[in-house]
């Protein structure tokens, strides 16, 4: 994921990714070992997206948008949930029983989260924000997610600053782990 334009066309084109992973996920047969592949997959996209729009979107609607901090409460509430369904995803395989419970609460969450903040949040952060300000923040979130976590940590802080100085180093740490298990490589 990295798309540029501005944070609206960044995110957004974020959401569309995990959405076409979560069609493909669909497609596969309960059981599919493809299928962890997959979800594997939109975990890591799910934690760089995430992780970004924490450190700079979030920040950026309780500064700019008229009642800003509820709806960013409300955004990191949807995080804190489906990463514990991420959580727990990651030590389940394919044909775990619980995976496609699990598979399923995750896909209702995010695509519950993605209708709200294309729906809602992006439209009021539209109105609020000058073209330049939405553009700095598209540059700040793809950088934030080059050097984000790509696993879920559900203990870590949401909010800056803690959250834009421990995350580049939980990434390092999990880009090393995915690259010696393989995890995230193209099949």
């Amino acid at each position: 994921m990295g798309h540029g334009g501005d944070v609206i066309t960044e995110l957004s084109n974020d959401h569309e990714e995990v959405e076409e992973l979560f069609a493909t996920i669909e497609e596969l047969p309960s059981g599919d070992g493809r299928r962890k592949h997959f979800a594997d997959q939109v975990t890591i996209e799910l934690v760089r997206h995430s992780v970004a729009e924490e450190a700079y979107l979030y920040p950026a609607v309780r500064k700019h948008v008229p009642g800003g901090d509820a709806l960013a409460d409300k955004e990191l509430a949807d995080h804190a949930a489906a990463e514990r369904i991420m959580k727990d995803l990651e030590g389940c395989e394919a044909d775990d029983p619980q995976f496609d419970v699990l598979v399923n609460r995750l896909m209702a969450e995010i695509r519950s989260h993605v209708t709200d903040e294309e729906n809602n949040l992006f439209p009021r952060l539209r109105e609020a924000c000058s073209a330049d300000v939405l553009g700095e923040l598209g540059e700040k979130v793809r950088q934030a997610k080059r050097t984000a976590p790509t696993r879920p940590h559900p203990s870590a802080p949401d909010k800056p600053p803690a959250n834009k100085l421990l995350a580049p180093g939980a990434g390092l740490v999990d880009r090393l782990r995915d690259a010696m298990t393989g995890r995230g490589k193209e099949s």
